[in-house]
């Protein structure tokens, strides 16, 4: 079993993050006439069942990096023990009930619903080997909403539950690839669940019907949210924003007065991230904030936000995001950190401090204690995709 554990120098100021790896690419076997087939582990996402004192870390199992190689999910589990260590069970799970027949399974994102106590694992089901290219190329949406549920901290899974006629209904005619996450959702203090989603829509010209129209540049991916007020029960599907914003998450902000705003932090290919409001949990969302702090990366890249409460009098909620820091290149994980979240301008012009240095990509945050945080990342030494190696730390007290 591995161990993980936070470190703070004596004048409060982080060490150099200590990670365990968690899913790391296997290269192929000597003989291998296969060239270029390897086992390879890509979207990282992770929960914390308090209850348990229990990570679970989830992660798509792919016989390459690419997309249309995706197989099945797999899942790793760590117990916080009294040292404030974490401690892994050797070896992964592999999901195999969290899949269609003729499926792919992609985008991992669990979200525990506190009062049945049931773990809820969103994913996306795509036919074997349809590329995101081919569905927008065809402008068809061939993607399948399903979950899974756990009752025991992911020990065991239920079957399959396809959600896509129920709760997306007609609206997928006008879709073309859709996708949740990936990583965490948010159960609001209303007892709301939030799945942070996005679909792509055709923006091109409405009487062009030539192969140049049916590109990518033509296409636009616009967040949402799907969410439940029953326990998961029964599902919605919440209004797209009007701005560019694809592979997203979500947080609760409360205010001083005690008043929820859900907070959107989105992928774009615009040079920086898509940050908007919503005064309805989710239903939509009204506000896109500016002044476009957040860099995104090159073509961009997945980040991960979360909220949490800063323990002052009053209380306050503060964002962290996670996220590539260079503009042109998946390199060096940086985490920000914003006191006044409603207004996009208080993000950290730095980062606070570099969770990897070097190659890294996807990541996923959790707050497991008050103050005391885990992310899951894609990094490595020569590319991101090295492996998903997990690591607990704390904010710099200097820089707070």
């Amino acid at each position: 079993m591995g161990n993980t554990t936070p470190s703070r120098s004596k004048q409060g100021c982080m060490k150099e993050i200590n990670k365990t790896t968690i899913f790391k690419q296997e290269e192929p076997q000597p003989g291998n006439c296969c060239c270029k087939t390897q086992v390879s582990y890509r979207i990282p996402a992770l929960v914390y069942v308090n209850d348990e004192k229990t990570f679970l870390a989830f992660a798509e199992k792919r016989k390459t990096l690419s997309d249309t190689n995706a197989e099945a999910f797999v899942m790793r589990r760590g117990m916080l023990n009294e040292a404030q260590e974490v401690e892994w069970v050797i070896g992964h799970q592999l999901l195999s009930s969290a899949s269609l027949p003729d499926h792919r399974s992609m985008n991992p994102c669990p979200v525990y619903e506190r009062e049945s106590k049931t773990l809820f694992l969103f994913f996306l089901c795509v036919p074997t080997k349809v590329s995101e290219y081919e569905q927008i190329r065809t402008n068809t949406c061939q993607g399948r909403l399903c979950y899974v549920t756990s009752k025991d901290a992911g020990n065991t899974w239920s079957q399959t539950t396809d959600l896509t006629e129920d709760v997306i209904g007609e609206r997928i005619k006008e879709w073309a690839p859709f996708a949740v996450g990936p990583g965490h959702g948010v159960q609001m203090k209303s007892g709301r669940l939030i799945i942070p989603a996005y679909a792509y829509c055709y923006t091109g010209n409405p009487d062009c019907i030539s192969c140049c129209c049916l590109m990518f540049s033509c296409f636009t991916p616009f967040a949402l949210a799907f969410y439940s007020d029953d326990q998961g029960i029964t599902w919605k599907a919440g209004k797209q924003m009007d701005v560019e914003s694809c592979e997203c998450q979500m947080a609760e902000i409360i205010d001083e007065e005690g008043k929820s705003t859900l907070y959107c932090n989105a992928r774009t290919r615009l040079g920086y991230r898509t940050e908007a409001l919503s005064y309805n949990s989710g239903a939509d969302f009204g506000k896109v904030l500016s002044p476009n702090k957040l860099i995104e990366t090159d073509s961009g890249c997945q980040g991960s936000v979360l909220s949490f409460l800063e323990q002052s009098d009053p209380p306050a909620t503060w964002l962290l995001y996670s996220h590539p820091s260079d503009p042109k290149s998946r390199v060096d994980l940086g985490l920000y950190l914003n006191k006044t979240p409603l207004d996009s301008s208080g993000w950290s012009d730095q980062p606070l401090l570099i969770l990897h240095r070097g190659p890294s990509a996807y990541s996923d945050l959790v707050e497991y204690e008050p103050g005391r945080f885990a992310c899951l990342m894609e990094c490595g030494i020569k590319h991101e995709n090295e492996e998903i190696a997990f690591a607990l730390f704390q904010l710099p007290e200097k820089k707070l």
